[in-house]
């Protein structure tokens, strides 16, 4: 029996990915456990190892790199040498033959997986004998229907003719360029008779090309729009003085320097300052789930760090119970997995509460949003030296490092007292590092 080979869940809230790409040829021998594809999940790009042994036939429907299905989604076979025979090339990939013309049974396309809608059409020629088969995805299916296109008549792009989004989109743009007397086509179909002409022609938008939207982009965006849909976000701001932690930070650096070890950012000092709060304060380090709120009882700090392909945010864990040291070695080796690409799903899931850093890009201060479900994110801002009264009385002034902090915090947690005391903790541990360097 041939052995299916589908999407993979990569952790226990992943709900859909996308194929990263093949890592063996169609018709390649596959042993268990030899990397088989990657997969891109919400954020991470992970290799999947084949479960059996057998050669890899690629389904026809299978989804094209980057095109984000469901967990379970049916990629293809692993299938024995005996099994050969029960399918056949059609070009690229081989697709098993239906079960109409003496396939296996269970092997028939249509049964095999529920991700693409089929449907066989009629051209009224004598060849209508050979009816022709167009796959097409829900998504692509439920766009179409949307926009009044038939998108029995529209050209796919995709394996087999398998219509994707894109092909869609640019259907709909086809009917939109299309003159008002003239019938719209598309590749040579007809899609429609006529348009009536619009009372006002559309003035065109000039742009400089279209690209899909990166698996990592969408994701970023999708958790974006659903925590301005379901957060009550507050931020709280104040201005700290960091001239102890730049202190601190510059005799670190010159000690372990002379020890190639590897040196603690800002990120991970604030990551260890976040820690001990957060176990102060435990209403922060918390989620709403349901009706019910969720406590945690470790300090799993995400960081965010800007990646070729967008913004990603890695989880150090437990970091309350680490030296400095620790997690300046632990956020170095993942920073940089990160970077490359390389991190795997459980890396960037986890997380408790976030750090965001822009003081690199010169920002002062910002207002960010709440990365669900967690109930709150700290934005930090650049370090610059300001000139401040530090005694009214002799109206003394000195040369401080500053540093902006902006909490956003979700109301429906958290009240705002609450938040700004825990604000106002991690302000004073910046202020005074020795509170948690000897806790």
């Amino acid at each position: 029996m041939a052995n299916e080979v589908t999407l993979p869940r990569l952790g226990w809230d992943m709900e859909e990915g996308a194929l990263g790409g093949w890592l063996k040829k169609e018709g390649d021998f596959v042993n268990a456990g030899d990397l088989l594809f990657t997969v891109e999940g919400d954020k991470a790009v992970q290799e999947i190892e084949a479960l059996d042994s057998g050669y890899l036939r690629i389904a026809p429907d299978a989804p094209a790199a980057g095109v984000k299905v469901p967990v379970g989604t049916l990629l293809g076979y692993l299938v024995s040498e005996d099994e050969l025979p029960s399918f056949r090339s059609t070009g690229s990939p081989l697709t098993p033959i239906s079960s109409a013309a003496g396939d296996a049974p269970g092997l028939a396309l249509a049964s095999t997986t529920q991700t693409n809608s089929t449907v066989t059409v009629s051209d009224g020629s004598a060849k209508d004998q050979a009816a022709r088969r167009i796959y097409i995805s829900p998504l692509a299916r439920r766009l179409a229907e949307s926009l009044g296109i038939d998108w029995r008549k529209v050209k796919g792009s995709g394996r087999e003719g398998r219509i994707r989004v894109h092909d869609i989109q640019t259907a709909a743009v086809q009917l939109e360029a299309a003159p008002a007397t003239v019938p719209a086509t598309l590749d040579g179909l007809a899609v429609v008779e006529s348009r009536p002409a619009a009372a006002v022609p559309a003035m065109p938008v000039p742009s400089i090309g279209r690209v899909p939207m990166s698996p990592v982009r969408r994701s970023i965006a999708e958790h974006m729009a659903n925590s301005a849909r379901s957060v009550a976000p507050v931020t709280l701001t104040c201005e700290v003085d960091a001239t102890q932690l730049v202190a601190l930070r510059h005799q670190v650096k010159e000690d372990l320097l002379a020890e190639n070890g590897p040196v603690p950012s800002y990120n991970d000092m604030l990551a260890k300052i976040a820690g001990q709060a957060l176990m102060e304060h435990p209403n922060i380090n918390a989620r709403i789930d349901g009706d019910d709120i969720i406590f945690f009882s470790s300090a799993h700090v995400a960081v965010a760090v800007d990646t070729d392909r967008g913004l990603l945010v890695p989880v150090l864990r437990d970091v309350q119970a680490k030296s400095l040291r620790q997690v300046a070695r632990e956020s170095a080796v993942l920073f940089e997995k990160t970077r490359q690409g390389k991190a795997a799903y459980e890396d960037l899931q986890g997380g408790t509460f976030t750090i965001t850093n822009l003081g690199m890009f010169e920002i002062e201060a910002s207002s960010p949003i709440i990365y669900l479900p967690q109930c709150a994110i700290l934005g930090v801002g650049q370090i610059i030296p300001k000139q401040v009264v530090v005694d009214i009385a002799t109206e003394k002034v000195a040369i401080q490092q500053r540093m902006a902090l902006s909490l956003t915090f979700d109301h429906r947690l958290v009240d705002g007292a609450q938040a700004a005391r825990f604000l106002q903790r991690i302000k004073r541990l910046i202020e005074k590092p020795f509170l948690w360097l000897v806790g």
